[in-house]
C-alpha cells in the first residue's frame, strides 16, 4: 500500500517569531495525525530564521505520545555532528517511540550551515557522511571497549569502562540491528541515491526539484540497485510533491500563484538561493534552460501539483508514471501565515481522504 507522509523543513518567512512557528508546525502535525498520514519528516537548520527547527528529534520528542505517526529526520546532516552523539540520541528517540523512527541523513544543504561547521567542501561533506554513518552502525553493533577511528572523529571508551555499572555502555536502539535508514537526493545523478542502493538504504526524493530530476533519481536507483545484485524496485522510495488542492481548479491555481501564497513563497526562497548560489539547475523544468530564462511561474508550474481531487488524482498518476515506482508519497508542509492555513488545511484533507484511498486502488491495480 502507498504510504503518506508530511515532510516539513519547515519553511517559514524570518520575520515570525519561532515559538509561534512552533506551535503552528506542531497543530500541523496533529492534523496529519488526525487525518491518517503515516509519517511525518522534519528538517534540521541551525543558522536560518526561515528554516528554525535545529533539532528535529526534540521537536517530534513532544509528538510521540500524542500521535501514532511514525516519525523521520528530514534529514540529520551528519557532517555537523559527532557520531557518537547521533548514536546516542537517536538510540533514545528509537526506544521513546517504540520503534516508530526512520533515520533520515544526508550531507547537509543549507550553506550558512556549511560555513557554521567549517563543511563547505562539497565532496568532503560526501566522505564525512559515509564515515559518520559508518561509526554509528559501529557503536550500534559493538559493545564496550570501543576504539573506532575515522579521518575526521574518533569513537573511544577503552579506559573508563565499568561493566557491572553499565558505565562506557552506548545505548542501541529499539529497532534491530538499527532503525531503517534513508537518504534524500537532490541531483539528477545523486550520490546519495548510488549509496543508499549499495547498502539497502530509502531514498526521499526532494520536493524543490524538478519532474525531470525525480525521474533521474528513478534511473539512478534503478541502475544502482542492478549493478548491487538488488532488484529494482520503488518500495523504499520516497517522493515528496507540493500539493494544492482545492474544489476546483481554477480555485487551486489562483492560491498556488496568490502572492500571499505560501507555495509562492516556498520557491520564491528557495529560487533566490538557489540562484544566489549558481545551484539553479535542479529547478530547471528544462535542463538546457539559460538561468536568466528561469522564471518562477515556470518553477512552480513543474513543481507544484495542484487542482481538483480528481485534476490531483490524474496529475499524480501521470508523474507516477513518468517519474518511477515510488512507494510513499510526502506531501510538502507550507507557511500557514494569512489564508496558507485553511489553503492547506483544505489539501491535506482532500488529499487524505479523496485523492489517496483512489491513487492507492491504481497502484494495486498496475502491474509493477
Amino acid at each position: 500500500m502507498m504510504r503518506l507522509g508530511l515532510f516539513m523543513m519547515p519553511l517559514h518567512p524570518p520575520e515570525r517569531p519561532m515559538h509561534e512557528t512552533l506551535a503552528e508546525d506542531t497543530e500541523k502535525s496533529l492534523l496529519a495525525d488526525r487525518l491518517g498520514f503515516h509519517e511525518l519528516w522534519v528538517g534540521e537548520h541551525f543558522s536560518a530564521s526561515s528554516e528554525p527547527i535545529a533539532s528535529p528529534l526534540m521537536f517530534m520528542a513532544a509528538l510521540a505520545p500524542r500521535t501514532n505517526l511514525t516519525f523521520a529526520t528530514g534529514v540529520i546532516n551528519l557532517p555537523n555532528h559527532h557520531p557518537a552523539m547521533v548514536a546516542a540520541e537517536v538510540a533514545q528517540f528509537d526506544h521513546m517511540t517504540g520503534g516508530r523512527f526512520i533515520m533520515g541523513i544526508g550531507p547537509g544543504g543549507l550553506a550558512s550551515d556549511w560555513e557554521l561547521f567549517g563543511n563547505t567542501d562539497a565532496k568532503l561533506r560526501g566522505a564525512r557522511m559515509l564515515e559518520a554513518v559508518d561509526q554509528i552502525l559501529a557503536i550500534w553493533a559493538g559493545d564496550p571497549p570501543y576504539d573506532i577511528a575515522g579521518p575526521t572523529w574518533s569513537s573511544r571508551i577503552t579506559q573508563a569502562v565499568i561493566p557491572e555499572f553499565g558505565v562506557g555502555s552506548m545505548p542501541k536502539p529499539h529497532q534491530r540491528p538499527h532503525p531503517p535508514i534513508a537518504v534524500t537526493a537532490r541531483s539528477v545523478d545523486s550520490f546519495g541515491v548510488r549509496a543508499a542502493a549499495a547498502r539497502g538504504w530509502g531514498v526521499v526524493s526532494a520536493n524543490f526539484v524538478a519532474e525531470r530530476v525525480v525521474e533521474g533519481h528513478w534511473r539512478t536507483l534503478g541502475a544502482a540497485l542492478a549493478a548491487n545484485g538488488r532488484a529494482a524496485s520503488g518500495a523504499d522510495w520516497r517522493v515528496a510533491r507540493n500539493l494544492c488542492i482545492a474544489a476546483t481548479d481554477a480555485e487551486a491555481r489562483d492560491r498556488v500563484f496568490d502572492p500571499a501564497g505560501a507555495n509562492r513563497y516556498y520557491f520564491h526562497y528557495l529560487s533566490s538561493l538557489a540562484r544566489r548560489a549558481g545551484l539553479l539547475e535542479t529547478l530547471k523544468p528544462s535542463a538546457d534552460t539559460p538561468d536568466a530564462a528561469v522564471t518562477l511561474e515556470a518553477i512552480i508550474d513543474d513543481c507544484v501539483i495542484s487542482g481538483s481531487p480528481r485534476t490531483v488524482l490524474d496529475r499524480l498518476i501521470a508523474f507516477r508514471e513518468r517519474v518511477g515506482p515510488f512507494g510513499h508519497l510526502l506531501m510538502a508542509g507550507l507557511d500557514w501565515s494569512g489564508p496558507n492555513a485553511a489553503w492547506e488545511g483544505e489539501t491535506m484533507r482532500r488529499l487524505a481522504e479523496e485523492v489517496m484511498p483512489r491513487l492507492r486502488q491504481h497502484v494495486a491495480a498496475t502491474p509493477a
